[in-house]
């Protein structure tokens, strides 16, 4: 039984914390790569359904497949195929001592784990240290790692999925009921403009241009955000998201020797920019102020 007073000495919280979020990234590991491809298949059945298509001739494999689950099936090797044992599963740890190889057939393992676990570390032990022991921590927590895997998938399939961006969308508005962080209005008003803000630059964007400049769940994220932080972040929100996809999103283009056109996933940086200013708004706010002569 762990002493709750011990929880409250900050380093031994900002470590316990840490530690969790190493264990938690692994598993957010799993959600960035499994997720999308279950969504994939269902959509599949789903379409095949309402087509009354011939199940007997599958148009795809991942209608006619089931993808691995997210918590019950083993974690295997994506070359070989080989279970991986427990020493194989140790976050970080396991990934340094193999020096970014399998065990067993020697491929390459992609540096998204060993990232998304340390990210994960680092983000949910600043967490920690922010807010300190409490249910303002649980919330946090989750906020964050919610974050991790939504922008992870975005990265990899363009994708926001509904799964990830509702709940906490409606998780934000819950928690507003308690005012853990801001009340009711602020949380309805918030989530509304989140959303219509980003709706409405989408549809302006379009009959301007005829294309498509963001997807439908980058407004459900900045709605969630919205309803989490009220509607005065929104803009700080925008400003330092677009900020940070300019310059990276630049340099990632540059690098790969793409040009502009070339489309690039928004969330991640909505979703790094929100919670930025969820935990340094105060800060990121006064030096905002403070720089521009408006204190």
């Amino acid at each position: 039984m762990i002493d709750a007073d011990w929880l409250h000495v900050p380093a031994a919280l900002i470590s316990l914390t840490g530690i969790l979020g190493l264990l938690v990234g692994s598993f957010l590991n799993v959600v960035i790569l499994r997720l999308p491809r279950r969504l994939e298949h269902d959509w599949w059945q789903q379409a095949r359904e309402i087509l009354a298509a011939d199940t007997e001739t599958p148009a795809s494999d991942a209608a006619s497949t089931a993808p691995p689950d997210l918590v019950f099936t083993a974690s295997h090797c994506p070359t070989c195929k080989h279970p991986l044992s427990p020493l194989d599963n140790i976050p970080l740890l396991s990934w340094l001592a193999l020096r970014g190889r399998c065990r067993y057939c020697k491929a390459s393992i992609s540096w998204q784990y060993p990232l998304v676990e340390l990210l994960t570390a680092v983000a949910s032990a600043v967490v920690a240290w922010k807010f300190g022991f409490g249910w303002q921590l649980a919330a946090a927590l989750i906020f964050t790692w919610t974050l991790i895997a939504a922008s992870g998938i975005d990265v990899r399939t363009q994708l926001l999925p509904d799964q990830l961006t509702l709940p906490l969308l409606w998780l934000g508005l819950l928690l507003s009921l308690a005012s853990i962080f801001v009340g009711p209005s602020t949380a309805i008003i918030g989530a509304a403009i989140g959303y219509l803000s980003l709706w409405s630059v989408f549809w302006l964007f379009k009959l301007m241009t005829g294309k498509e400049g963001m997807g439908y769940g980058d407004f459900k994220l900045l709605a969630a955000l919205g309803a989490w932080m009220g509607a005065t972040s929104l803009l700080p929100i925008v400003l330092l998201s677009s900020l940070i996809g300019a310059i990276i999103g630049g340099i990632a283009l540059a690098v790969q020797g793409r040009d502009r056109s070339t489309p690039i996933p928004f969330g991640p940086f909505i979703a790094a920019a929100g919670w930025a200013w969820f935990v340094f708004g105060d800060t990121l706010g006064a030096f905002y102020t403070q720089l521009f002569g408006l204190g």
